[in-house]
C-alpha cells in the first residue's frame, strides 16, 4: 500500500512540475526546423511566422534549414531533438504524409515519432493546361485525352512528388493515360515546362502560376480543394464535378518530438492559432499564395495527418513508386 501511495505521489509531483514548466515556457530561444533549403515554400512560411511567433512567446525563434533527402534529414533531426518544446518542426504534405510511403527504409515515422500541434497553411493545387490544349473544362480534357491515349504528357517535380501522385489519382478516376515528364529542377522547373509548352498539363500550386493564369499563359481547369478559391471564383473544385477524392492541397503544419509535455503542446497550439489570426501574417501568406488553415486541437491535426498518411501510402502502392 505504501508503494502505491509513493508512486501516486510521484505522479502528482511530475504533473505539477509539467504544468509549472509549461507556465514558464519558453525561457530560451525556440528552434524551428525547416526540412528544406532557404527560399522554398516552407522557408517562406517559416520566415513569415517566426517574428510574430517570437513576439507571442517572448523569445527568439531560430529558423534552422536542414535540407536534403526530400526533407528526411530535417525530419530526423527534429525527431532526435530533446522533447522539451525548444525544437519544433515545420513539416508539410511531402515530409509527413508522402515520404513515409516513398521511403519504407527511413527509420523515422511522422505518426509514431512526433506530436502533431496544428496545421498552419494550405496551398491549393490545380490541374492546369497549356493554352495549346483546346479544352475549356475537365470534361473536355478527359475526352481529348481519351482520344489520344499515351500521347499527352504531364510535368512533375519528380517520380514521388505530390504533383505526380495527384495526376496518378486523377488518371485512375478519369480513365485516361498520360505520360510523365519529371523535372530535376523541382516544382519550379515543372511549372516553367508547362508555361513553355514542353508539357501539356500538370498539377501545380496556384501560388506558382497565378500570375501566368492572369496573363492568359496557362489555363486552370479545376482546383484540388474542398471549396472554390476566391482568386478563381469561376473555376470548379474537383469534388463538385464528381471527383470527391481529389482534395490535395500542399499543406504545412507544426510538430514537436514525441514525449513533449502535453501542457507545452497545448500552449504551442494556442499560440500558433493566435499567430495565424494576425492580419499581417494572413496578408503576407495570402500574397504568397497560401491559405491560413489551423486545427481545432492537436488531436484533430493528428487525425488529419494519419488520414493523409493512409491516403498517400495507398496511392504510392498503386503506382509502385519506391525510393531508396
Amino acid at each position: 500500500m505504501k508503494s502505491v501511495k509513493a508512486v501516486a505521489a510521484i505522479v502528482v509531483l511530475l504533473l505539477v512540475a509539467g504544468v509549472a514548466s509549461a507556465q514558464n515556457y519558453p525561457t530560451k530561444p525556440v528552434r524551428m526546423i525547416v526540412p528544406f533549403a532557404p527560399g522554398g515554400a516552407s522557408d517562406v512560411v517559416a520566415r513569415i511566422l517566426s517574428p510574430v511567433l517570437g513576439k507571442e512567446l517572448g523569445q527568439t525563434i531560430l529558423v534552422d534549414n536542414r535540407s536534403g533527402a526530400s526533407g528526411n534529414i530535417g525530419v530526423a533531426a527534429a525527431a532526435q531533438a530533446p522533447a522539451d518544446g525548444y525544437t519544433i518542426l515545420l513539416g508539410n504534405i511531402g515530409t509527413m504524409a508522402i515520404n513515409p510511403g516513398l521511403f519504407p527504409k527511413f527509420n523515422v515515422s511522422p505518426v509514431r515519432d512526433f506530436v502533431a500541434v496544428t496545421q498552419v497553411v494550405d496551398v491549393p493545387t490545380a490541374l492546369a493546361v497549356h493554352p495549346s490544349v483546346p479544352v475549356k473544362n475537365v470534361k473536355e480534357f478527359i475526352e481529348y485525352a481519351k482520344a489520344r491515349p499515351g500521347k499527352l504528357n504531364f510535368g512533375t517535380a519528380g517520380p514521388g512528388s505530390n504533383g505526380r501522385l495527384e495526376m496518378e489519382m486523377f488518371m485512375r478516376a478519369a480513365g485516361i493515360d498520360l505520360v510523365q515528364i519529371p523535372y530535376k529542377g523541382g516544382a519550379g522547373a515543372a511549372a516553367i515546362g508547362l508555361l513553355g509548352g514542353e508539357v501539356h498539363c500538370a498539377f501545380v500550386t496556384l501560388a506558382s502560376i497565378m500570375t501566368h493564369v492572369n496573363a492568359g499563359k496557362v489555363k486552370v481547369l479545376a482546383v484540388a480543394a474542398p471549396h472554390r478559391i476566391p482568386t478563381l471564383p469561376d473555376v470548379p473544385y474537383f469534388p463538385e464535378i464528381g471527383y470527391k477524392g481529389m482534395k490535395s492541397g500542399s499543406w504545412q503544419g507544426v510538430y514537436a518530438p514525441k514525449g513533449t509535455p502535453d501542457a507545452i503542446v497545448k500552449k504551442l497550439h494556442a499560440v500558433f492559432v493566435k499567430v495565424m489570426a494576425d492580419p499581417g501574417v494572413v496578408k503576407r501568406l495570402q500574397d504568397s499564395g497560401a491559405e491560413v488553415v489551423t486545427s481545432k486541437s492537436p488531436a484533430e491535426f493528428a487525425e488529419f495527418m494519419k488520414e493523409e498518411n493512409d491516403k498517400w501510402t495507398k496511392v504510392i502502392k498503386e503506382v509502385g513508386v519506391v525510393m531508396e
